[in-house]
């Protein structure tokens, strides 16, 4: 079978084509053809090792999210049977509860091997029966992006009619986050450095926006959109230079949810605002099987249709990651197989 694998040595230029023997399901197990594969940020960090020894073992297949086709079973599996389309769960060892260290380390595109391969082999609790109006590409894009708004703004808070959701960008983690936010009732306040951008969120359900590349002191405005009470949530997506200013705009007593580190890693924010305000900073890396199918639930009945933006082709990964890289994008960059 075909597949994308980072061989010899770490860095983007050993991220290459080759074949490997085709999988066979073990009992318990599922054989999986693929149908398609959707990128995120994470997986512009794993060719370069960026997790550390947590990032797996070479040779190694990337990207985590996908869906595909169950093509063969093994002894004994009964949660999926064949012909049923299915995406993997991110966090393998995640099915419910309270995360620990080895229900966060098994993840796929490192250091399990991922979906850039023509077929995959996953223990069937891994894997989770999609919405059949659902496109193979919209589907792809759910395991990593969707599940994760999903735990910010459903699993780890309470919010409802009314509430006020302030979300860092347009790409999939933020349009996530913004359509699960809309279904609970939610005012949602979108920032981008780009007013075309805030133009079709508005278009998916926003109610304001703010665009940062104008407007770099960002939170007295968006606080005023809350009539200076401050957000009830607010999706962090940018980290560094971003988070101070989501902590001169967050409520006392708001949640703020640390999900992406897009302008740089290192904390350097007024702490004593969290203290003093009793922010709850909390941070979501994904999210467990029980959420992801909580999520699926709300999606079938509310007939939620996710952002893709641009779809490449199975050989055109690199370019896929280059284009993601870009930040041109407007919610998931997905790959066909």
């Amino acid at each position: 079978m075909r597949v994308f694998q980072i061989q010899d040595d770490w860095g983007m230029e050993h991220l290459q084509l080759a074949s490997r023997p085709d999988p066979q399901p073990g009992p318990g197990q599922v054989l999986l053809r693929m149908r398609a594969a959707s990128l995120n940020y994470r997986d512009l960090v794993v060719p370069d090792r960026g997790y550390g020894s947590f990032t797996g073992v070479l040779p190694l297949i990337p990207v985590s999210d996908g869906v595909g086709e169950v093509v063969e079973v093994g002894a004994d599996v009964t949660r999926v049977q064949l012909g049923d389309r299915v995406c993997p769960c991110f966090h393998q060892g995640w099915l419910a509860g309270a995360p620990d260290l080895e229900r966060l380390t098994q993840t796929l595109g490192g250091p399990v091997d991922g979906m850039m391969a023509d077929l995959v082999c996953l223990p069937e609790s891994g894997v989770v029966r999609l919405p059949a109006h659902l496109g193979d590409e919209e589907a792809a894009t759910l395991p990593c992006a969707a599940l994760t708004a999903w735990s910010a703004v459903v699993t780890y808070d309470t919010l409802g009619p009314g509430s006020r959701v302030l979300v860092q960008g347009t790409g999939g983690v933020a349009l996530f986050a913004l359509q699960f936010a809309k279904l609970l009732g939610a005012h949602v306040t979108v920032i981008s450095s780009s007013d075309a951008k805030l133009a079709r969120a508005r278009a998916l359900g926003a109610d304001a926006g703010i665009n940062y590349s104008t407007t770099p002191e960002w939170a007295k405005p968006a606080r005023a959109l809350t009539g200076g009470r401050g957000f009830d949530h607010i999706v962090e997506l940018g980290g560094e230079k971003t988070l101070p200013q989501s902590l001169r705009c967050i409520r006392p007593g708001g949640t703020l949810s640390m999900i992406g580190v897009l302008s740089g890693a290192s904390l350097a924010a007024p702490l004593g605002l969290v203290v003093t305000r009793l922010v709850r900073l909390q941070g979501i890396t994904v999210g467990h099987r029980d959420g992801f199918e909580a999520m699926l639930r709300a999606i079938d009945q509310h007939r939620l249709q996710p952002v893709v933006d641009r779809v490449f082709a199975f050989e055109e990964l690199k370019q896929a990651m280059a284009y993601l890289k870009s930040g041109a994008h407007f919610g998931k960059v997905c790959i066909r197989h």
